[in-house]
């Protein structure tokens, strides 16, 4: 009897093996290119345009959308060890994505497994402890639980998680240029927001004592017309 092991890796494997198609061209996955457009992307995953989220409109523009491994009996989409990929763009050039496996497609499978799999696509891991000279880690990779492996170069980065809670399984395929860029316009937005939120404030208490004051003169209006001693 084939072990689910087994089965999860075959599948990992397949879908993975389908970046290979396109050459030496490790700056992407599957058939999503690093530095591409939220339409075009947003074509090849299914999912319109319009659900994209902006995050933050400047000093660029941060705008992300989830794709989801619909429900279906098809034996290929179930055999899809994907659970779901979030794409983030940085002024509309896909800059990260954060791919999630379902568990139960990644049972049994051991990081030697794991590894082996991604690297016939990425090539050879890089050494263990070497990381990015782009300062600490993201809140996103600080969420993904413990860091397995990495791959990449100057035009890529794939890093492989695992996660204490519920077994997960993810890998992170990012542009290392474009979520540099994308990084330091999320301090600067931070910034920008703490520094204007005073100002914000005030804003919103004077909409609010306006709206007051505009209801309370229309239901004087309104009662004043119909009011009889």
């Amino acid at each position: 009897m084939i072990s689910l092991r087994s089965v999860g890796l075959v599948a990992l494997g397949l879908v993975l093996c389908g970046a290979a198609l396109h050459g030496q061209d490790r700056s992407r996955y599957r058939d999503y290119p690093l530095g591409g457009g939220l339409s075009a992307i947003s074509t090849l995953a299914g999912v319109p345009a319009t659900e994209a989220k902006t995050l933050h409109s400047r000093p660029a523009m941060m705008q992300e959308f989830q794709w989801q491994r619909p429900y279906t009996a098809s034996d290929a989409v179930q055999a899809d060890p994907v659970k779901q990929i979030v794409f983030s763009f940085y002024n509309d050039q896909l800059s990260r994505m954060v791919v999630d496996y379902d568990r139960d497609r990644t049972a049994g499978l051991t990081d030697t497994d794991l590894i082996d799999a991604i690297s016939t696509t990425y090539g050879p891991r890089l050494k263990p402890g070497v990381r990015p000279a782009r300062g600490l880690p993201s809140q996103i990779e600080q969420e993904s639980g413990t860091p397995v492996a990495r791959w990449g170069d100057a035009d890529y980065s794939v890093a492989l998680y695992r996660s204490t809670y519920a077994a997960g399984v993810r890998v992170i395929v990012t542009s290392p240029k474009l979520e540099a860029l994308a990084r330091t316009a999320e301090t600067q937005s931070a910034r920008m927001d703490e520094r204007e939120a005073p100002l914000r404030e005030i804003a919103r208490q004077k909409k609010e004592t306006d709206d007051a004051r505009t209801a309370q003169e229309k239901a004087r209006l309104a009662n004043k017309a119909a009011f009889r001693p």
